[in-house]
């Protein structure tokens, strides 16, 4: 078995002849252990970047373009058909707060508040005719994290680092770089590992804390060196007594791992997160030339490139030290005033600044994916749990729209500057309403170019053979 880890991890580093050599190796129904280790076909990717913006972002004030609110702004809604809105959002047509404007060789309309992604518009294909199957924050947004819209269901990037295993066995597989004020919607179950082994679950880091990683290290003045590796020798030696005891408990495997992991980590993660020495140019271009400035309490751009910009570098530097799946999060839960995508009362206020963080930050992070040529083989996904809705609600915001939404991906073998699914006129729902696109496509696309097979990866858990696609989803091969 040990062997058998060294040659997939030299596979991961060596990523032509050797992956091919990897694939069809041991698929495993287990849930106890470690990683099952499964290539189906040659991968076109190795890891995957996650961004989430909490809170329901628009499609149609960021990234689908609707001429006609622009015609019909202010004047009364009419969809045509019975809508069920989830607060009282039907009020009259509204137009974007932001102008659009063409972007890279294809043109594409982009907002003014994503502007600096302008840049990299061509290397990315947008999703516009996503589908969702309810307008609640919680249930929605486990449906994209998990592809289930209830609890007790592994995340994404569980199932990744469950069915590939480590690349760098000094850092953790999955990383999960929350807001900084906070969780969002559901918290740590959007990363747990559910029915997979207990170790594929997201490690969480906070970058912006003087504690990133809580628990890594003492900080007690009486402890030492050589006192805290005496104990954690003398757990070691309780839980592997323990194990014997009760064999294929994967939550004390897990631990055990867990103990290993962090005696790596303590050497390994405070230099992956120390950006000191990265060039000032570096920094500008994250949004990071403002390191100790002060803030006003309302929100704004410079506050949110800031936090935005630096989770990304830290996720860049993480790809590079051979994590495999980081996920970062804009937006906590509910909360006012709002300091999330959920933009009832007024889209120009908290979508302005928000976006124009955001923007800043993956930016940077493709360009800088790019210019290592990381890009290459790294998914760079961004998605929300639904869409806003192109009518208004009061006077100046939006209310939920699970009936289509935008999703975009970059990088890893997916082509660039196309657009594949488009919303209707209005950004209500999808324009052809008999094939829109449901997140178990994307997830099932981003296993595709993992190199595994979205159907075969699967655990029996209660007499079910379970997997991130649940009974659903195909392969977007317009995207590849």
């Amino acid at each position: 078995m040990q062997n058998r880890r060294d040659f997939v991890r030299q596979a991961g580093t060596n990523f032509g002849a050797l992956a091919m050599a990897a694939m069809l190796q041991r698929e495993s129904h287990s849930a106890s252990g470690r990683a099952v280790e499964v290539l189906h076909h040659p991968p076109k990717a190795k890891r995957v970047v996650q961004l989430f913006m909490a809170g329901a972002a628009s499609h149609i004030d960021l990234w689908d373009h609707k001429p006609i609110l622009e015609k019909v702004h202010g004047q009364e809604s009419d969809f045509g058909e019975h809508v069920e809105a989830f607060q009282n959002g039907l009020g009259p047509w509204m137009k974007s707060p932001f102008q659009f404007a063409p972007y890279g060789k294809s043109g594409k309309q982009l907002s003014e508040v994503v502007a600096p992604l302008g840049e990299c518009v061509d290397d990315i294909a947008f999703v516009h005719n996503m589908v969702g199957k309810t307008g609640v924050h919680s249930q929605a947004t486990y449906l994209q994290a998990t592809g289930f819209q209830r609890p007790g269901f592994p995340g994404m990037g569980a199932w990744v680092s469950y069915g590939l295993g480590a690349i760098n066995e000094n850092l953790p597989t999955f990383v999960v770089l929350p807001d900084h004020r906070g969780f969002a919607s559901n918290g740590p179950k959007n990363w747990g590992s559910a029915f997979l082994p207990a170790s594929a679950q997201g490690t969480t880091i906070f970058p912006q804390r003087e504690n990133p990683i809580d628990d890594l290290t003492a900080r007690a003045d009486f402890v030492t060196a050589t006192g805290d590796r005496d104990g954690l020798a003398v757990l070691d030696r309780m839980n592997r007594r323990h194990l014997q005891q009760h064999a294929g408990d994967s939550r004390l495997e897990a631990r055990i791992r867990s103990y290993e992991l962090a005696a790596a980590m303590q050497l390994s993660a405070p230099e992956a997160l120390d950006i000191s020495g990265e060039t000032a140019e570096t920094m500008k271009m994250y949004g990071l030339d403002r390191i100790g400035a002060t803030y006003p309490d309302a929100i704004n751009p410079a506050e949110e490139a800031e936090y935005f910009g630096r989770k990304c570098l830290i996720a860049r530097r993480l790809l590079e030290r051979g994590v495999r799946f980081v996920q970062i999060w804009s937006g906590n839960d509910n909360g006012f005033p709002r300091r999330n995508w959920d933009s009832h009362e007024d889209i120009e206020r908290d979508h302005g600044p928000l976006a124009r963080g955001m923007a800043v930050g993956t930016a940077a992070l493709l360009k800088d994916l790019k210019r290592t040529g990381m890009l290459e083989d790294t998914i760079v996904l961004w998605t929300t749990e639904f869409g806003r809705m192109p009518s208004t609600q009061g006077s100046k915001g939006r209310d939920h729209n699970p009936y289509v939404f935008t999703n975009w991906m970059c990088g890893g073998g997916i082509r660039g500057g196309i657009t594949h699914g488009e919303s209707d006129e209005w950004g209500y729902k999808p324009l052809d309403r008999l094939n829109p696109t449901q997140v178990y496509d994307i997830h099932a696309t981003i296993l595709h170019q993992l190199g595994i097979d979205h159907k075969r990866l699967t655990v029996r858990h209660d007499g079910v053979d379970r997997r991130l696609t649940d009974v659903h989803g195909h392969v977007i091969k317009e995207l590849i």
